[in-house]
């Protein structure tokens, strides 16, 4: 039996505005909850689930479904996510492969 997950206040608000912000966009499209759950390859339970900001959803679920919407979920276009994911990659060179725990005990006595 899968564990309960607990979300955050602020991971669970975004999840429920990503869900209505699919939503609005659907039906300003005059999509209706079958015909996008057909587009998108799931079920019209999944498209309600994903509406309602349901954290179980996959999130590639939910990047296609707003993906077919036409719907931005970044302030950019492609070729600006590529170039800031590109960024991120050459940062992440100079960092270690892996971070291990420290050895060092933390001294708190005051």
């Amino acid at each position: 039996m899968p564990t309960k997950h607990s979300y955050s206040r602020y991971s669970l608000k975004a999840a429920q505005l990503l869900g209505v912000m699919i939503k609005l966009k659907r039906k300003e499209l005059k999509f209706t909850s079958h015909d996008l759950a057909d587009r998108a390859g799931i079920s019209r339970t999944t498209l309600r689930r994903i509406e309602n900001g349901d954290m179980a959803c996959e999130i590639g679920l939910v990047f296609e479904v707003a993906t077919i919407l036409g719907l931005k979920l970044f302030d950019a276009d492609s070729a600006a996510i590529d170039a800031q994911r590109q960024r991120i990659e050459d940062k992440l060179v100079l960092l270690p492969k892996s971070v291990r725990a420290s050895k060092i005990g933390l001294h708190d006595d005051f």
